[in-house]
């Protein structure tokens, strides 16, 4: 299944939400939301498929966790829809270079003089 036909649905997404603060087991799950244990397993079945939720048997109980490499799909989709940077890096090289550049000159040429101005009420 694919990884957004799974996210479609909002009950899927909130169980996504909730697995990704730790592991839980379907009945914990089911207490946390207003269907039937049997409709909660359906809907983490159909997250496994799309291999966004994995299941550990611990005795009798499933214990449900989320698997972050099934979200790749969807954060490559995301990340294709970010703005590109107006500049690259390597741009802030050469902007280092000319103020490096700048100030080695500016220090070998000694310190620079300035002038003052003085007003009549100064000199009076």
């Amino acid at each position: 299944m694919d990884v957004f036909t799974a996210l479609a649905d909002p009950v899927r997404r909130d169980l996504v939400s909730r697995l990704a603060s730790g592991s839980a087991r379907v009945v914990d799950l089911a207490g946390e939301h207003s269907i039937s244990r049997p409709a909660i397993s359906r809907h983490l079945r159909v997250l496994a498929d799309a291999g966004l939720v994995t299941a550990d048997d611990v005795g009798r109980e499933r214990h449900y966790r989320l698997s972050p490499d099934g979200l790749t799909p969807m954060a490559d989709y995301l990340a294709a829809l970010a703005p590109a940077p107006r500049f690259d890096e390597s741009m802030l090289d050469g902007l280092d270079l000319e103020v490096r550049r700048t100030v080695r000159e500016r220090s070998a040429t000694g310190p620079t003089t300035t002038t003052t101005t003085t007003t009549t009420e100064e000199t009076a």
